[in-house]
C-alpha cells in the first residue's frame, strides 16, 4: 500500500511540473505548422478532385478527409500564449488579443472537418463536395483574419 500511495505521489508531482512547464515558443509553432502542413497535404487532393483536376475516387476522398478529421482537434494547442514570437510564423498576434474568437474559429474547423469525414464515409459526391465547401470556408475564415500572407 505504501508503494501505491508513494507511486501516485510521484506520478502527481511529475505531472504537475509537466503541465506547469513552459512550451518554448519555437517549438510550439514547429508543432502548429507540422500539423498544417500534413493538413495541406491531404486537403490538397481533396481540392484537386473538386476542381475536376484529378478523377473523382470518393475512397480517396474519404481517406484524406479522415485524417484532416483526426489532426484538425490537435492544431489549437500549437498555439500557446507567448508563442507568437520566436521562428519564422504566419500567425498574426491577434491570435493572442483575440484567443476566444480563435477558439471559435477553431472549433467550427473542427466541427466541420469532422462533418466532412462522416459524410464521406457515405460516399454520396454531392454531399461530400458541398461539406467539402463547409470546411474549406471554416478553414479560410480562420486564416483571413489569423494568418499573415505570404
Amino acid at each position: 500500500m505504501r508503494v501505491v500511495k508513494l507511486s501516485l505521489a510521484l506520478a502527481a508531482t511529475f505531472s504537475a511540473a509537466f503541465a506547469t512547464a513552459a512550451v518554448k515558443p519555437e517549438a510550439a509553432i514547429n508543432y502548429r505548422q507540422s500539423v498544417y502542413n500534413v493538413i495541406g497535404w491531404n486537403f490538397g487532393p481533396l481540392a484537386q478532385m473538386m476542381k475536376g483536376k484529378t478523377p473523382w475516387d470518393a475512397a480517396e476522398f474519404a481517406r484524406h478527409a479522415d485524417r484532416i478529421a483526426f489532426l484538425a482537434p490537435q492544431l489549437l494547442e500549437g498555439f500557446p500564449e507567448g508563442s507568437d514570437k520566436g521562428a519564422e510564423t504566419e500567425a498574426k498576434p491577434e491570435i493572442w488579443k483575440h484567443m476566444d474568437d480563435f477558439k471559435v474559429k477553431m472549433d467550427d474547423f473542427v466541427k466541420q472537418s469532422r462533418l466532412l469525414a462522416d459524410v464521406a464515409k457515405g460516399g454520396d459526391e454531392a454531399k461530400m463536395k458541398e461539406q467539402f465547401k463547409q470546411t474549406a470556408g471554416a478553414c479560410k475564415a480562420c486564416h483571413d483574419k489569423y494568418r499573415k500572407e505570404e
